[in-house]
């Protein structure tokens, strides 16, 4: 995974950096409206219809959940987070994530009750930018470290997903819910009866993802439910175990199509007669400041003071400049961070998504350059300590 998370973020960067040229080029308006074609599917009297950007978004995006829905239960179960001391560290710093952003943001935006809605933008991490920064420094940065970030990423994709569904659903259709919910035990059942057809899962997750996209409730949770009831020991009719088949089958697809095209799909900010003012606007600031500032400080401290009171340990080989330079990274939110922002002002003045995306992109380009400069200085002081105690031995 963190080989496709690397380079996927380079190619997230690339594919961000062509929408925002695009949206600011003569073709604009073919952007928009692409982002705008209708799509529809009709099976009888059953029919979605609806725009091509929420395809992407509720239906792309849907299989991104699916594939961390796969990556939580195997490393819940049997991976690096299936024991407590491994469990602890990323654990408070990925709440000091989430809680940390969220205050900031809901401090600056405080009386405005629309505006406030958007308190969870800035509490979310973009993992495969993240690791794609971070690989950059290659075997000069422990192994513990990057897996230290890909385990606070795990944790605070969870409380991305319970935040989506707790806050931002519409009205719930009882009828499409009882059909997915329906669904969702039938994959319970074939688990623990061992049914070993990847297809089975996979037509059944469909009608799930459907009927959650009917029932009001965001679909991409559809995904993440779906990938909790797929078996981790079960075989194919192939011999693989079917989570792992699934999960690895599914990596580069995501790594270099989906996010790929929800971040060409998103990120498209036209800066057009854009001034300082709206990168001040209470929404872009908080959002900008909730990435950069909540993010670092807040799981620094709580990282920090955990070791010092002896409830956890400080990454195996990693210096404290360097865990603060990756809390720093943390602050990249970028696809998860535009995703949310596009639930919370749903519907709204197109102004809202524009704050949204100009607080973003700020607060994560701040984040990488800062966490950067950091690791960087923290590396180069480690060689320079190595050099000297080989050079007095």
């Amino acid at each position: 995974m963190v080989h496709h998370d690397a380079a996927g973020g380079i190619l997230l960067v690339v594919a961000a950096a062509l929408a925002i040229v695009v949206a600011n080029s003569p073709l604009a308006g073919v952007y928009e409206q692409f982002l705008g074609v209708p799509v529809r599917i009709v099976i009888g009297s059953f029919s979605i219809d609806k725009p091509l950007l929420l395809w992407i978004n509720d239906g792309l995006m849907a299989l991104f959940f699916f594939l961390i829905g796969l990556e939580v239960k195997r490393e819940l179960v049997e991976g690096h987070l299936s024991s407590r001391d491994q469990i602890i560290l990323p654990a408070i710093g990925a709440a000091a994530g989430v809680i940390t952003p969220a205050i900031i943001y809901s401090l600056i935006n405080s009386g405005d009750l629309i505006a406030e809605r958007g308190w969870a933008v800035p509490a979310a991490t973009d993992i495969a930018f993240a690791l794609g920064v971070l690989s950059l420094f290659g075997r000069r940065v422990p192994a513990s470290l990057k897996l230290f970030l890909l385990s606070v990423a795990i944790f605070d994709d969870i409380a991305a997903i319970i935040i989506i569904a707790l806050f931002y659903f519409a009205e719930v259709s009882m009828l499409s819910l009882t059909v997915a919910v329906t669904g969702l035990a039938i994959l319970f059942v074939l688990n623990r009866m061992g049914v070993r057809y990847q297809s089975v899962y996979v037509l059944i997750g469909i009608v799930v993802w459907a009927s959650v996209l009917k029932s009001g409730v965001h679909a991409t949770l559809a995904g993440f439910a779906v990938a909790l009831l797929v078996p981790l020991k079960a075989r194919n009719e192939h011999g693989q175990p079917i989570l792992k088949a699934m999960e690895h089958g599914l990596q580069p697809w995501v790594a270099f199509f989906i996010l790929p095209v929800f971040a060409f799909s998103n990120a498209g900010v036209n800066l057009a007669g854009t001034t300082v003012n709206d990168f001040l606007n209470p929404i872009s600031l908080g959002i900008a400041l909730g990435l950069f500032l909540g993010n670092q400080l807040g799981i620094f401290t709580v990282c920090w003071t955990a070791v010092k009171l002896g409830i956890s340990k400080l990454p195996m080989g990693a210096t404290w400049p360097q865990l603060y330079g990756v809390a720093s990274l943390c602050g990249i939110g970028f696809t998860m961070s535009l995703f949310i922002g596009s639930l919370a002002f749903e519907g709204l003045s197109e102004s809202y998504l524009h704050s949204v995306k100009i607080g973003v992109l700020s607060g994560s380009i701040l984040s990488v350059l800062f966490g950067s400069y950091i690791i960087y200085k923290a590396t180069q002081e480690n060689l320079k300590n190595t050099r000297f105690k080989l050079a007095n031995s």
